[in-house]
């Protein structure tokens, strides 16, 4: 990392301002995504792989009115998923004369290092989560094995871009593929919590201009709300929670081109009935409710600080996974052209 401050002429008498115009990021939402939402903060420093083991079972009975004397017997299965993990790492080198230097700007260079470099590193956690850091393994929630992929089809206008949908028929469309995700998962009637997590361009028009137009028959919210609040309220009356978060870096990653909005299950509730319960072996115990994750070994960067000649040298690291998701019928990426 280099600083970079120049040398100023001022006229005196004059005023600086002891505040900062700082560069801005987008703060992503893309951790609201995963279980908890936040990283699954387990593994150990020097871990390589995070592994989850994964049961399944199949069992026949026999059904007749006399004692048979052949009975069959359940079938489990034991298997096992697993994930690569990742040392991420920066450094920032400065020495006393850096820190007069930036000072003479009002900046407090070792702050500014620190915040620099916990910035780049969770902006790549970002990129692992959503890309993967080996996207050739099926890491990321975008590359899931398995996961639903959707385009958005034409409206009965015929448009197909979110700029001119109908957006009536768009919230339709977002309820249908909530409907589809609870169905894949078994989870009907089960509240739950999805998150819809795309571009601003996308996800903000949903929310701020769709008005859902007044037609010759009364739609919900015609007249008053937009897409996304109808999305919220329909969901919201049979015990669904929907979230909305935002991350740009899925503009364009969809289908040709398309901004990409992924739609995202993250816990997995257990769903049961009173009395006989044809779900009664998922009641067995630990099990893991999760569906997506994200695997680190500490919730922020560790700083290492080493002295050299003239300065000190600051490193920071953190071991984290690519986000994974191991139940694929959490996942549904919708390709929506802007």
């Amino acid at each position: 990392m280099a600083l970079i401050a120049p040398a100023r002429a001022l006229v005196h008498p004059s005023f600086i301002e002891p505040e900062l115009i700082i560069t801005t990021s987008q703060p992503s939402g893309f951790m609201e995504a995963f279980a908890g939402g936040g990283l699954r903060v387990k593994i150990g420093p020097a871990d390589k792989f995070v592994y989850v083991n994964r049961m399944d079972v199949r069992t026949q009975v026999a059904a007749q009115q006399a004692s048979a004397n052949l009975l069959p017997s359940a079938t489990i299965l034991l298997d096992y998923l697993q994930t690569a993990t990742y040392l991420v790492r920066t450094r920032a080198e400065y020495s006393d004369l850096d820190t007069m230097d930036a000072g003479e700007w009002n900046v407090a260079l070792p702050a500014a290092y620190r915040l620099a470099s916990r910035q780049g590193i969770f902006q790549y956690i970002r990129t692992a989560a959503l890309f993967g850091v080996n996207a050739s393994n099926s890491e990321g929630l975008l590359n899931t094995p398995g996961a639903t992929v959707v385009n958005l089809p034409p409206d009965i206008y015929g448009d197909t871009t979110m700029r001119t949908y109908d957006s009536g028929q768009l919230a339709l469309f977002f309820l249908l593929q909530i409907q589809n995700a609870m169905t894949r998962m078994f989870m009907a009637g089960v509240p739950n919590r999805i998150v819809i997590l795309g571009p601003q361009r996308i996800l903000l028009q949903a929310q701020m201009t769709n008005i859902v137009q007044t037609t010759s028959y009364q739609r919900q919210g015609a007249g008053t709300a937009t897409t996304a609040q109808v999305i919220k309220e329909v969901a919201g009356q049979f015990g669904y929670e929907v979230e909305f978060a935002f991350d740009d870096t899925l503009i364009g990653a969809g289908a040709a081109g398309a901004d990409a909005v992924l739609l995202v299950v993250p816990e997995a509730i257990i769903a049961s009935t009173p009395g006989v319960n044809t779900n009664e072996f998922a009641t067995l115990s630990p099990t893991l409710q999760a569906n997506t994750l994200q695997y680190a070994d500490m919730a922020a960067p560790v700083e290492v600080t080493t002295p050299i000649v003239e300065g000190l040298d600051v490193t920071s690291r953190m071991r984290i996974s690519s986000g994974w998701c191991i139940r694929s019928q959490a996942i549904t990426v919708l390709s929506i052209p802007y």
